[in-house]
């Protein structure tokens, strides 16, 4: 396995990240892979890593580039104080729903251009705060997007007008979905609103809540990490992409 630096051109600017790669001059199909609030660190490169090792080709995008080249962070996170508060603001400040499909669109066509990528459908996996952004990605390049995926994705269906689930009429990917329980981001009424909206949708999707399993619980270096719920969250995955993009 192969970990190489790379820069994509976006509309607005220039985005660092990594691409994963079998390193033997194979074309495998290709997998973007969004990281957490926390961004480009040890523990989403082992994740991206793994599902790289399953046959894909994946890029690890910095989707913070315009405040920040990793690591993003310059001191812990502690949730709920006023520094932290701040400092995620700065992150995702810039990433308007307009930002993350432009994003979106530039990575599917980065890969595109990969001599590592076969030609055929990508796959997007996001967490916490880029839940949403698997699914907006889907949205951008129904395309090229054959499946889409969020682990434990905050904000998915909300009363703004920019909701997330407000673009499902333009996705034709298989959607996944796994929740987390007492998760004030996606709490169980936002759950269920979602359920309904991917009902009238009429795509295939799948949509659970991973019981004892609170938010975060699938990022190793998560105070929170739950590691049989997040064995059974990697298998889903594997299973989706598996079943989509081979």
């Amino acid at each position: 396995m192969a970990e190489n630096p790379v820069e994509i051109q976006t509309p607005d600017g220039t985005s660092d990240g990594v691409l994963f790669t079998s390193g033997a001059g194979q074309r495998l199909p290709a997998v973007i892979f969004y990281t957490d609030i926390g961004g480009i660190r040890p523990s989403q490169r082992q994740m991206a890593g793994r599902l790289a090792a399953e046959g894909y080709t994946v890029l690890l995008p910095n989707i913070f580039y315009r405040t920040s080249k990793p690591p993003v962070w310059d001191f812990k996170p502690n949730f709920g104080d006023e520094r932290t508060t701040k400092r995620m603001a700065e992150l995702r400040g810039p990433l308007t729903p307009e930002a993350v499909e432009r994003d979106g669109a530039a990575y599917v066509d980065f890969l595109a251009a990969q001599p590592a990528v076969s030609g055929g459908p990508v796959g997007v996996v996001g967490y916490c705060l880029s839940g949403s952004f698997a699914v907006r990605t889907a949205a951008a390049r129904p395309d090229r997007i054959a499946a889409a995926a969020s682990f434990h994705g905050g904000g998915l269906y909300t009363g703004d007008p920019s909701s997330p689930h407000l673009v499902l009429p333009r996705v034709k990917a298989r959607l996944y979905f796994g929740h987390a329980v007492q998760d004030k981001s996606m709490p169980q009424e936002a759950i269920d609103q979602l359920n309904e909206a991917l009902k009238n949708w009429g795509g295939r999707y799948e949509s659970e809540v991973y019981e004892g399993a609170y938010h975060s619980w699938t990022v190793p270096d998560s105070p929170v990490y739950n590691q049989p719920q997040a064995e059974r969250a990697f298998e889903k995955l594997r299973t989706l992409f598996g079943e989509t993009l081979k």
